[in-house]
């Protein structure tokens, strides 16, 4: 993966609506709220690339950029 198809993923959070500030996302990323293709992620600048999926408040969200 290149720096251009990828997003991190608390950047990916307030893209789909979840979180509304960065602060918001990092909670819920720290809180262990967030699913990275079915595994709990704490890291808010993990990288996601097309085909993750992130999983968090009963909703799953597919990347593709």
């Amino acid at each position: 993966m290149n720096g251009e198809d990828t997003i991190k993923l608390d950047q990916f959070l307030k893209l789909v609506g979840i979180a509304q500030t960065g602060g918001q996302a990092k909670f819920l990323i720290q809180d262990g709220e967030v699913l990275v293709n079915g595994k709990v992620e704490t890291q808010r600048g993990r990288k996601l690339g097309n085909g993750d999926q992130v999983t968090t408040m009963g909703e799953t969200f597919e990347v593709s950029l």
